[in-house]
């Protein structure tokens, strides 16, 4: 890829920005070094954009807002990881097209594409104060805390343009929603040789369960019920008294999420001395494709005057914040971060030859969204 000498220069400054954002690593449950991450994004802010930029505590939780109070476009991102920190050696890499890092493609990549896009509006002299931006961290764990500000910002607004990362080149236009659940099962100890029939297997009976849990899957409704983790048992001796199962249940139909919750919550032993307790839930709703139809074809339209090559849409079973905010806001388009690939895998990168044409094609969209 050739570049014009305005884009060459465009590029080394993103990155030695991003190269930042990466380098201080920021996993969700490092509330230090999240209140860091969110110091050096204010930063990058207010050197690329005017307008009022500011830090705020949400839930013990931090947060970065910046807009005016008049906006109606929200952009949606987060700056926290899945990574313990030195999980990468070496923690920034550049090998061929490939950047790699924690947290580069989910999503801090995006979140620099978002201010970069603003700046070239901004540079044009086109109006940004329709536009507002959120990063948060606690995303990559329920986004429990910072839960209600998405949902308030998101009745706000006209639309929410989620900068997760992008699906190949193109964007995702919906989403499953989600349901977590733990399924403790307590039964009762006792001497697996002496005498194991005063003891009473809670892994014989979440076995059962497992069983039962795993055939509320339905593919013919794209519904996936899966139990992902199992731990039991204390000893090699003992009859175990506790297992425990987690599962996690998504689908595109709100309403198979509300059966399967009334089935899982509903679960009964089948030995009666055995005691079965369910906690969790319905976490995201699904993000419908209605909600992105209207966004999807104006960025088709973007895409077309930056002259880039057609846009594909996808339907996946990941979700995003962009879920809470399809509750309050009648167009959400999700996806529209960076280009690459290994979200919460080791191979995790993005492609550098895709960051100017994604910075380009958000500049168009953006240009679109403010002529409406």
């Amino acid at each position: 890829m050739i570049l014009k000498n305005s884009e060459a220069e465009i590029l080394t400054q993103f990155l030695q920005e991003l190269e930042q954002l990466v380098c201080l690593e920021s996993p969700t449950e490092d509330l230090e070094r999240n209140k860091e991450i969110i110091k050096l994004a204010k930063n990058i802010v207010d050197r690329n954009l005017s307008g009022g930029c500011e830090i705020r505590e949400v839930k013990s939780r931090p947060i970065l807002l910046w807009g005016e109070q008049n906006f109606d476009i929200l952009l949606l991102t987060h700056l926290d990881t899945v990574w313990p920190v030195g999980t990468f050696n070496p923690t920034w890499n550049i090998a061929g097209d490939e950047i790699s890092g924690p947290g580069i493609f989910d999503m801090k990549a995006g979140f620099l594409q978002a201010i970069y896009a603003l700046s070239n509006l901004q540079k044009q002299n086109i109006d940004i104060k329709r536009f507002a931006l959120l990063a948060t961290t606690d995303e990559e764990t329920g986004s429990f805390s910072s839960v209600d500000l998405i949902k308030e910002l998101s009745a706000k607004s006209k639309a929410v343009l989620v900068f997760e990362s992008a699906l190949d080149t193109g964007v995702k236009v919906a989403r499953k929603g989600t349901a977590m659940y733990q399924v403790k099962v307590v039964g009762k100890a006792a001497h697996a040789g002496l005498e194991p029939e005063k003891g009473i297997n809670s892994i014989v009976e979440a076995a059962n369960l497992v069983l039962k849990i795993a055939s509320l899957n339905n593919p013919d409704k794209n519904t996936s019920v899966v139990p992902t983790i199992i731990k039991g048992g204390t000893t090699t001796n003992t009859v175990p008294e506790i297992t425990v199962i987690e599962v996690d249940a998504r689908s595109f139909d709100e309403n198979e999420l509300e059966l399967v919750d009334k089935q899982i919550t509903s679960l009964k032993p089948d030995n009666s001395n055995i005691k079965v307790e369910i906690s969790g839930g319905i976490n995201r709703p699904p993000l419908p494709k209605s909600k992105s139809d209207e966004l999807f074809k104006i960025l088709q339209i973007a895409g077309k005057k930056a002259s880039l090559p057609e846009i594909s849409a996808y339907e996946v079973g990941g979700a995003s914040d962009g879920n809470f905010a399809a509750m309050v806001c009648p167009l959400v388009l999700d996806g529209l971060g960076a280009v690459g690939a290994g979200a919460h895998a080791k191979n995790e990168h993005i492609k550098k030859s895709e960051i100017i044409p994604r910075i380009n094609l958000l500049t168009s969209f953006f240009q679109e969204l403010v002529n409406e």
